[in-house]
């Protein structure tokens, strides 16, 4: 009996599931509705700091990228876009354009022309850090940020698949030396190598820099003025071909083209790895690839530096921009697309395939590269050596303004004497009566520098201040006795260094008068901030010349050689 009562009292105390599993469920919604709340509170939070970091709109930023990496260039800026960069409250939107290096140094430091390029980069990545310095030359000032390599690519001949074994041994140093396929054993005739006007063609100017060194280099401004340097420089110049293509895509669409070793007019070209690669896989393909000889020994590297540009164009959400889109081009991962394109990272291997006349052949050893002001000395000693040289007249502001910067001024002056090869070189100096009332005085007649070189040292040697600056008397002056003088067949060129404005004498008008057209360019060397750049720069453009305009006469150096390295 007592076990029934206590199964009674089990039944008794027992709990329906049904309440349970109510609560259980009101719980449920509970926890539902406060996860669902939560979830849309961050959502629109997100929201609210996305619209914030926004605030201040859109911004674009502009790169101009050298065609032989601009698609995969192009590649890196999509993958930056999926990432809705955000920069000081800007959302970045990003556009890559291809340009040539040459027409971007020309916009950059004249007028840009949107119709042609497309809109002003804020970010440029030519093709070597030769480009930066041009700039820099030009105008420090829209040199943003330091240069950073994003990738290399090393300088190669391309040639001809039947020449290609040839020159397996072949070194730089050879350039100057080898002027017929018989050092080779072969019957095909003068060995001449294309070189387009190094100025505007990288692997020219590396070239170049390579044949002078005859090792790892570097050249230096010492080296450079030594007769062995002028020596070879002539050499090279000799085996230049009578008929050179402006640039190197012409070079290799003319090799490309032609049947047998030599049909093109020469016998190879230099060529970074990348652009041969392009040329060989792009639209234009030849039906038979060139080949790429990697020269033996230290081999010159172009390096393709991302350069954040300055100036007043570039506003501040730009630069921030330029500078975080270059730190995302160096990432692994971007690297690898690069990588894909033809250049060579360190942090892979990976080459593209197929990729045919390219054996990607490793580099054991770099050539050590010459500095800025080298880098302009050398192209500019080239020019001099290059068909004959130039006829160059420099005119040189003698004023008491330029009395701290006169000794950098005749370094610079005498450095280039003492580098040129051959052409023609004078000399003028400008202040007020150093010649009776006359504000200019001929020092040295434009002639052949081999036979003035003496008394071209020793009249700048002798430069000294005087009072006054009529720049624009003494320039019409200069400008009409180089005119009459003018040689058919070269580069003519008037210099003109000068720290401030013209004082007095004619006016801009009354000289622009007495011009002549583009035969005769005149480009200036403005040091300092007192210069008159508008008028310069109309004076530029009216004769097809140029204006550089450095902070100090401490770039009165690298500035002099770039404008005499350039054909116009």
């Amino acid at each position: 009996m007592s076990r029934h009562r206590a199964l009674r009292a089990k039944v008794r105390r027992g709990i329906a599931k049904w309440p349970v599993l109510i609560v259980v469920f009101v719980v449920l919604i509970g926890l539902g509705w406060l996860v669902f709340s939560w979830a849309g509170g961050v959502l629109d939070s997100r929201a609210r700091a996305l619209a914030q970091n926004c605030s201040e709109g859109d911004s674009v930023l502009r790169v101009a990228a050298t065609p032989s990496v601009a698609g995969a260039v192009a590649d890196v800026a999509r993958a930056w876009s999926a990432t809705r960069p955000v920069v000081y409250d800007h959302c970045i939107a990003i556009e890559v354009t291809s340009a040539d290096s040459a027409a971007v140094l020309d916009g950059l430091t004249t007028t840009w022309d949107s119709n042609k390029l497309g809109g002003r980069p804020h970010a440029w990545l030519p093709d070597s850090t030769l480009w930066a310095n041009r700039l820099s030359a030009l105008n420090a000032k829209l040199v943003g940020a330091a240069p950073k390599s994003v990738g290399t690519s090393p300088v190669l001949l391309a040639a001809p698949e039947a020449a290609a074994p040839v020159l397996k041994d072949f070194r730089w140093s050879d350039l100057p030396e080898v002027t017929d396929w018989s050092k080779f054993g072969q019957s095909w005739g003068r060995f001449s190598v294309a070189m387009p006007d190094p100025s505007a063609n990288t692997a020219s100017a590396l070239a170049i820099q390579s044949a002078l060194a005859g090792g790892k280099g570097p050249v230096t401004a010492e080296s450079l003025g030594s007769e062995a340097s002028k020596a070879k420089l002539t050499k090279l110049a000799a085996t230049v071909p009578p008929e050179v293509p402006p640039t190197t895509r012409e070079a290799l669409r003319r090799l490309g083209d032609s049947a047998t070793v030599n049909a093109a007019g020469f016998s190879v070209t230099p060529v970074s790895e990348v652009d041969l690669y392009k040329h060989n896989t792009g639209k234009e393909a030849p039906s038979k690839p060139l080949v790429g000889v990697l020269p033996v020994g230290p081999a010159p590297v172009a390096d393709f530096p991302y350069i954040a540009l300055g100036g007043p164009e570039v506003g501040e959400a730009e630069v921030r921009a330029a500078q975080a889109f270059r730190e995302f081009m160096t990432q692994p991962a971007q690297q690898k697309i690069l990588a894909s394109g033809g250049l060579r990272v360190e942090s892979t291997q990976d080459r593209p395939s197929p990729s045919p006349g390219i054996s990607w052949t490793a580099v054991t050893e770099n050539l050590v590269p010459a500095d800025a002001t080298t880098t302009q000395q050398i192209s500019s000693a080239w020019a001099s050596a290059d068909r004959g040289g130039q006829v160059v007249t420099v005119l040189t502001d003698v004023s008491t303004s330029m009395k701290p910067r006169l000794d950098k001024v005749k370094a610079a002056l005498r450095g280039q004497v003492d580098r040129s090869v051959s052409g023609a070189f004078g000399l003028w100096e400008f202040a007020r009566d150093l010649d009776g009332s006359k504000p200019y005085k001929q020092l040295v007649a434009t002639g052949p520098v081999a036979e003035k070189r003496d008394a071209l040292r020793r009249s700048i040697d002798g430069l000294k201040t005087a009072d006054g600056s009529q720049l624009y008397t003494s320039l019409a002056a200069c400008y009409e006795t180089a005119h009459d003088g003018f040689v058919a067949g070269r580069i003519n060129r008037v210099v003109v260094i000068t720290d401030g404005a013209s004082d007095g004498g004619i006016d801009l008008a009354a000289l622009k008068s007495r011009l002549h057209g583009k035969d005769l360019a005149i480009s200036f060397i403005a040091i300092g901030g007192e210069v008159d750049k508008d008028a310069l720069n109309d004076i530029a453009q009216t004769t097809g010349g140029s204006v550089s305009v450095v902070e100090n006469a401490d770039g009165v150096d690298a500035a002099l050689g770039q404008v005499l390295s350039t054909k116009a």
